[in-house]
């Protein structure tokens, strides 16, 4: 099953392609994650989603800084889309010449132990201390060949670490902005009782707009969290993993943030 778009957005679901589809399920779900789990996040469905928000908030509030936030968001899902698409390509090809390599250097070194010891059979050592420079030579080359397959074996996904890693720092800076859009919204601004100070900042939104903007601001943190989870798509480097989970605290805490302004704004009936 593919995941990646709220109902009722109006953007067909790939899994879900309406009457009169026969094709197999198994042709219509996401290339399946490394636990080869096959429910996944569709990269196309959350830009869709993105894409709507955006349209919703700029034909409510017109060109405003939290529109051109939307606009920032919707360049980092196509971004994240293609370096994560590459990525998953960069990361098979790179695992296949680490794993070609690490095979090699084990062959080599089982093939220069067995020559080294049918030498000293043959030849044959009459005292014991001849024996040392040996098995010192063996250990040695054990040590040196254990250490090159540890590197190489973890070297393809250290090699795509920095990409993903770069990636998700921009997603969390853009958490931050979202954030700081609606610091300023203060709920308590169109209560009646509200009394303006020299230092105000006023928002110039009505109750009805202000939940609005607020809602815009939590959908968008979502759906950040979102796009941050495609970057682990294809990747089980823990460090990228801890990184998504992180951002996903994140934007939990900033949504949760939003939504107790939003419950203190008017009841609808009373915002009439």
């Amino acid at each position: 099953m593919s995941i990646g778009l709220n109902h009722g957005s109006g953007v067909p679901n790939a899994a879900f392609p309406g009457p009169g589809v026969s094709e197999p399920y198994a042709q219509r779900v996401a290339t399946t994650s490394p636990a080869g789990d096959e429910v996944q996040l569709v990269a196309d469905h959350v830009g869709a989603t993105v894409e709507q928000l955006e349209r919703r908030i700029r034909a409510r509030f017109g060109d405003r800084g939290l529109t051109r936030a939307a606009n920032d968001l919707r360049r980092l899902v196509e971004e994240v889309q293609t370096e994560a698409g590459q990525s998953h390509i960069r990361l098979r090809r790179t695992t296949l010449m680490a794993r070609t390599t690490s095979i090699t250097i084990i062959v080599a070194t089982v093939a220069a132990l067995v020559f080294s010891l049918r030498e000293a059979l043959i030849e044959g050592l009459e005292r014991s201390q001849d024996w040392v420079p040996l098995v010192e030579s063996v250990v040695n080359d054990l040590v040196f060949a254990a250490i090159a397959m540890l590197f190489l074996w973890a070297f393809p996904e250290r090699l795509e670490r920095r990409t993903m890693l770069r990636l998700l720092h921009r997603l969390r800076s853009l958490a931050h902005v979202i954030d700081m859009h609606q610091l300023s919204k203060d709920p308590e601004q169109v209560s009646p009782t509200y009394t303006r100070t020299p230092e105000s900042v006023s928002h110039g939104l009505d109750a009805e707009q202000l939940h609005h903007y607020l809602d815009y601001c939590s959908e968008m943190l979502s759906l950040t969290a979102k796009t941050a989870a495609l970057c682990a798509e294809h990747s089980s480097d823990p460090v990228v993993l801890s990184t998504v989970s992180t951002l996903e605290t994140l934007t939990t805490e900033l949504s949760n943030k939003i939504w107790q302004k939003i419950s203190l704004l008017p009841r609808p009936e009373t915002a009439r």
